[in-house]
């Protein structure tokens, strides 16, 4: 834009009011004097913060292990995202709610974490009662004993269904 105020054929008042307009709104959104020191300074802070946090949540969450104990022995198994125990061991977490420990039967006791869902008691797949059988398989009639045994000179052998030439073709079928 600078170089045009300074060309030999120079601008017209059009063209210079037109410049004047755009270095105007160039300079519209700038900081000047201690509001652009500020800014600068809480740009600074904002990308430290945020590098140093995203650092940090990455060292931690790839470290992170479950804090429950087996025999007093510290689970080796990695957490779940944003809690700090594996899905073994979700259900001692008292401030979780997302899972609850399977009932299982009265046979066989069951406390395998399982996903809360609509059901009222959430099962494991080995435990789950399914619902009753919907379709019912029709019963096979019964049929009589005298239509069992019909005579067998009621069909019509192989050799009697060749078409004649008594028969039209279309009548054969």
């Amino acid at each position: 834009g600078s170089s045009l105020l300074t060309g030999p054929e120079g601008l017209m008042a059009k063209e210079r009011e037109n410049l004047k307009r755009l270095k105007c709104l160039r300079r519209y959104r700038q900081r000047y004097g201690a509001e652009a020191l500020l800014h600068r300074q809480l740009k600074e802070r904002r990308t430290l913060a945020t590098d140093g946090a995203a650092q940090q949540a990455h060292t931690t969450r790839s470290s992170q292990r479950c804090l429950a104990f087996v025999d007093d022995v510290r689970c080796s198994n990695q957490s779940l995202p944003m809690t700090r125990h594996c899905l073994t061991h979700i259900c001692q977490d008292v401030n979780q709610t997302l899972f609850k420990p399977c009932q299982g039967s009265e046979d066989v006791p069951c406390n395998k974490p399982v996903p809360v869902s609509l059901s009222e008691e959430p099962c494991c797949p080995l435990h789950l009662r399914l619902p009753p059988q919907m379709y019912v398989p029709e019963q096979v009639l019964a049929v009589p004993e005298e239509l069992e045994a019909a005579p067998t000179d009621l069909y019509l052998s192989a050799a009697e269904l060749q078409p004649t030439e008594s028969l039209p073709l279309e009548f054969s079928d």
